[in-house]
């Protein structure tokens, strides 16, 4: 098991935990459109780094975007392994006829 999976679990479980007791639970427990927020805050953040190129800093909140993504994946049910399924069938793939295939909208 990854630590992506690991951490997916870890929250998974946190969902009916005590938001006073848990960051993960309080994050949920203000709903998806707030884990939604606070993920584009960290990518925000992560960008930030990559431009300053900040190494380190970039190392920090790249962790805490995989981690509010993970967040944001549980607040609206979308299991990590059906995102790393979606990528399993992209490999492979040309980048460009991959989205050129995708249903317009």
């Amino acid at each position: 098991m990854s630590i992506l999976n690991e951490l997916a679990a870890t929250i998974e479980a946190r969902k009916g935990a005590d938001p006073e007791s848990s960051w993960t639970a309080k994050l949920l427990a203000k709903g998806p459109e707030k884990c939604a927020e606070k993920f584009g805050e960290e990518a925000v953040e992560a960008i930030i780094e990559a431009v300053k190129d900040d190494k380190a800093g970039l190392t920090t909140e790249a962790a805490d975007v995989l981690y509010h993504l993970l967040v944001m994946l549980a607040a609206r049910d979308v299991a990590l392994e059906d995102v790393l399924a979606e990528l399993a069938r992209r490999q492979g793939i040309s980048g460009i006829s991959e989205k050129a295939a995708r249903p317009k909208g």
